[in-house]
């Protein structure tokens, strides 16, 4: 055996034996260790558990925006999407997008496949079937193209409504499938009449609930769509709108830079100033989610170094009182011949066992709680990478604060040691 292989071999053998005798002094002293990584496990707890939240609403958004079209673009007057400022005196100042603004966008745009408006009540919206209601609903009116130009607007019953019946005002309506479930049951909804705010509707059809689940209700679906000259007829005051256009495949930029140049002509924007309507694709409000994501996460780890400093100090003072508690074993191991790295060593990997086992219970306890999290309907989603950073982390903390500690124990006279009572 090649004296490389003797010297590997060696290394395992030690490094086992002082894991094994982290884990005895661990298990003789239960108390006072998991008194020691209290902090440890609570940060590595709070640490899985928020990476859990984080990643399970992060699909959801993603898919919920995706759900509207990876192809398409939105137009609406003040920004849309995740925003926790107050708008400003010039975007309040802003003139509504018209619906002459959307015939503009619909003949300017020869990059567009199709395009569609969009226009919601000022009220909080509700409906009902005999003695059934709902509240808080995403109600519109919109154009016939819908549910073209919106991926996640599938109808799965009946049908959708046609041009025609968009032009002749008639009072029909498509809904999600939660708001058929609450209302009907088991039932069948097609041909029944609800109310929504006052204002009757026939339901032709049922939409698929999308993937993901954001906006009002969650992950249910809340979504009614009526002709939107039929909306316009029961709302006529109303004057803002959203638009949504469809790009050709490929052609997203190029539709997005005529939309716009058809929206400043229309509303007469001078050719020196900023547009006065606002613009999101999907791909920007994945990326303006993913920067609240990344806020969040920044404020969680302060958080948690926080509980790792408490635990650290903690070690550090469990393996000074281990140090003194084995004073007469180290001046043994030293007068029979371990030089200081090897007591360096057997301290170091004694707080690093210490520490990676309140990491490993700080997993434990974060997939129970990413349980009861999916328990009580919550996206929870725990990748690989926070299982591995969470042990790691809490190893390291070991590692740090049990350096101070392994080097005192180090540096003891082995004659002062062994004469230790």
């Amino acid at each position: 055996m090649s004296p490389l292989k003797k010297l590997e071999m060696l290394w395992r053998r030690e490094l086992t034996e002082n894991v094994w005798m982290a884990l005895l002094t661990l298990w003789e002293h239960k108390l006072r260790s998991f008194l020691t990584l209290l902090g440890i496990i609570v940060a590595v707890v709070t640490l899985i558990a928020v990476v859990a939240l984080l990643v399970g609403f992060d699909n959801d958004i993603q898919q919920t925006i995706q759900g509207y079209g990876t192809n398409t673009a939105f137009f609406a007057k003040n920004p849309a999407g995740f925003r926790f400022s107050r708008p400003t005196r010039e975007e309040r100042m802003r003139k509504p997008i018209s619906y002459e603004d959307f015939l503009a966008v619909k003949e300017a745009c020869t990059a567009c496949a199709s395009a569609t408006v969009s226009i919601f009540p000022d009220d909080i919206p509700r409906v009902r079937y005999k003695n059934e209601e709902i509240v808080g609903l995403d109600f519109r009116g919109a154009t016939e193209e819908f549910f073209s130009v919106y991926a996640n607007a599938v109808v799965v019953k009946g049908r959708p409504f046609t041009q025609a019946e968009n032009l002749h005002r008639s009072e029909v309506a498509v809904i999600g499938e939660d708001v058929a479930k609450g209302l009907f049951g088991e039932g069948d909804p097609l041909d029944k009449d609800i109310v929504v705010n006052g204002h009757s509707f026939r339901v032709i059809g049922v939409m698929e609930r999308p993937k993901g689940g954001f906006g009002p209700g969650g992950n249910e679906d809340r979504r009614i769509v009526v002709p939107y000259w039929t909306f316009r007829k029961a709302y006529p005051h109303l004057e803002d709108h959203g638009i949504r256009i469809e790009a050709y495949p490929g052609k997203l930029p190029a539709a997005i830079d005529q939309a716009r140049v058809a929206l400043r002509l229309n509303r007469k924007v001078p050719y020196d100033k900023p547009d006065d309507f606002e613009y999101n694709t999907a791909e920007s409000l994945i990326k303006d989610f993913h920067a609240i994501v990344g806020m969040i996460g920044l404020v969680i780890s302060v958080i948690a170094s926080v509980g790792l400093m408490i635990g650290g100090v903690g070690v550090m003072n469990i393996m000074l009182v281990s140090v003194t508690e084995r004073t007469r074993e180290i001046g043994v191991r030293k007068a029979i011949g371990a030089r200081r790295r090897d007591i360096i060593g057997q301290f170091l990997i004694e707080a690093m066992t210490l520490t990676g086992v309140g990491g490993v219970i700080g997993v434990i306890f974060g997939y129970v709680a990413s349980a009861l999290f999916r328990w009580a309907g919550m996206s929870a989603t725990i990748p690989v990478w926070a299982v591995v950073l969470g042990v790691v982390v809490a190893a390291s903390v070991g590692l740090f604060f049990g350096m101070y500690p392994a080097v005192k124990a180090a540096r003891l006279d082995p004659v002062v040691a062994l004469r230790y009572e």
